[in-house]
C-alpha cells in the first residue's frame, strides 16, 4: 500500500470531501457549462462552475460518474452533499471592440468574479523541442479563440465592461515568454497600468517567467499589481528536463533568486508558484518543497497535471494522476499553509486567490 493510499484510507470526514473534489477535478461532471477555457497557457480546458459557493474548474465529462441533479453533485445514485451550480454566460461576451474584435478574444471569465488574459499568446519555447508538454498556448491562437497580442487599450475597455456588467473583482494577467530579459513583464507593466487607469482599485496578479532582469518585479509592483505568479511548475530537475526542455533551462537559482526578490518586493504570501501533481515528481518531495516555498513566503499552488487537446502529453498518451495521489498531496499541504497562516484568498488576486484549478481551498489552504 502506498503512503498516499493509507493517508487516505485512514482520513477523517474532512478528507472524504477533499478526496471526492479531487475526484471531481480529475474525472469531471457531467454537464453543459456555460462558461469554458477552450486551451491556452493555464493547467486545464475545463467548464467554470462554482462548488459549494467557490469557484471550481472542472471536466465537462459526459463520461463521468459524477452527475448533478437539483444543484447538487451525485456519484450514481449517492448525494454527495457537495453543491455545484454553473457559472453563467457573463455580458461582457457579447460586446466587441471598435475594430471588430470580441471582448472574449481579449480576456475570458473564470470562475464567477475573475477576468483572465494571456497578454501575448505566442511563446519563444513552443517550438516542439522546447515546448512544456502541458502547455497549449498557442493552440487557442490557432482555433481563432484569442488573438496574438493585446493592447493595453483593449484589456483596459473589456476590464471596466467586466466590471461594470458583470460584477469581475480581480483580474490575472499571464504571458508567453517573450525574447529579452523582461521575458513578457514589461508587456504586463504597460497592460496593468491601462487597466487601472480605467478601473482603479482592480485587484491584479501578473504571471511571468523569472525575467532575467529582477528590476522588472519592481517596475511591476510599481505599476499597481497586487500579486505576482512565478511559475516553476516542478522542483525536480529531471522532471523539469522531461516536461520543459526549453523552460528547464532557467535554472532554480534563478526562480529562488526570483521568489525572494517578489517577497521582498510585493510580501509574504502575495508571491505564489504552480506545482503540477502527476509529471512523475516524489509525492513526498514535492510536499517537501512546498514547505520550503511555504518558509520563503511563496505560495505553492498545488494543481492536479490533466493532459489537455493538442498538448504533446496528450498526444504521446499520458493520463492524469490518480484522486488519492492528488489528495495526498493536496491535504499535506494545505496542512503546511494553515500552519504557516496562509491562504490563497490573502494573495488579494490570481490563481491562488480564486482557486478554481486546484483543491486547496476545500482542504482549507
Amino acid at each position: 500500500m502506498s503512503v498516499g493510499t493509507e493517508r487516505t484510507r485512514n482520513s477523517t470526514t474532512v478528507d472524504v470531501r477533499i478526496t471526492t473534489r479531487a475526484e471531481l477535478a480529475l474525472r469531471g461532471v457531467r454537464l453543459d457549462a456555460e462558461v469554458a477555457r477552450p486551451a491556452g497557457a493555464g493547467p486545464s480546458d475545463d467548464g467554470h462552475v462554482l462548488v459549494d459557493g467557490a469557484n471550481a474548474a472542472l471536466p465537462t465529462n459526459p463520461a463521468s460518474p459524477y452527475s448533478v441533479r437539483d444543484g447538487r453533485v451525485w456519484l450514481g445514485e449517492e448525494d454527495t452533499g457537495i453543491e455545484l451550480s454553473p457559472v453563467r454566460r457573463p455580458k461582457f461576451y457579447d460586446l466587441t471592440t471598435s475594430d471588430g474584435v470580441r471582448y472574449e478574444q481579449i480576456a475570458r471569465l473564470h470562475g464567477s468574479d475573475v477576468l483572465a488574459t494571456t497578454v501575448v499568446q505566442t511563446c519563444i519555447r513552443y517550438a516542439e523541442s522546447d515546448r512544456c508538454r502541458f502547455c497549449t498556448i498557442e493552440e487557442s491562437l490557432r482555433g481563432g479563440a484569442t488573438v496574438a497580442a493585446k493592447t493595453p487599450a483593449q484589456l483596459a475597455e473589456v476590464a471596466e465592461a467586466a466590471v461594470r456588467l458583470d460584477g469581475v473583482r480581480q483580474m490575472v494577467m499571464t504571458t508567453g515568454t517573450t525574447t529579452g530579459p523582461d521575458r513578457g513583464a514589461r508587456n504586463l507593466v504597460r497592460s496593468v497600468r491601462a487597466v487601472l487607469e480605467a478601473v482603479p482599485g482592480l485587484p491584479i496578479q501578473v504571471q511571468c517567467e523569472p525575467p532575467g532582469d529582477l528590476r522588472w518585479i519592481g517596475e511591476l509592483k510599481d505599476a499597481g499589481a497586487t500579486a505576482i505568479g512565478l511559475h516553476v511548475e516542478a522542483l525536480d530537475e529531471q522532471v523539469r528536463r522531461r516536461w520543459m526542455p526549453g523552460k528547464s533551462q532557467v535554472p532554480l537559482t534563478e526562480y529562488e533568486a526570483a521568489w525572494d526578490d517578489a517577497v521582498r518586493v510585493f510580501g509574504h504570501n502575495r508571491v505564489s508558484t504552480y506545482l503540477l501533481v502527476g509529471l512523475g515528481e516524489d509525492p513526498d518531495e514535492l510536499i517537501a518543497g512546498a514547505a520550503g516555498l511555504i518558509k520563503r513566503g511563496v505560495y505553492p499552488f498545488v494543481v492536479p497535471f490533466r493532459p489537455m487537446a493538442g498538448t504533446l502529453a496528450a498526444r504521446d498518451g499520458l493520463g492524469a494522476p490518480s484522486g488519492e495521489l492528488l489528495s495526498y498531496v493536496t491535504d499535506a499541504v494545505a496542512e503546511l499553509l494553515k500552519a504557516a497562516g496562509m491562504s490563497g484568498a490573502d494573495q488579494g488576486a490570481g490563481c491562488a486567490a480564486c482557486g478554481a484549478c486546484s483543491v486547496l481551498k476545500t482542504a482549507g489552504g
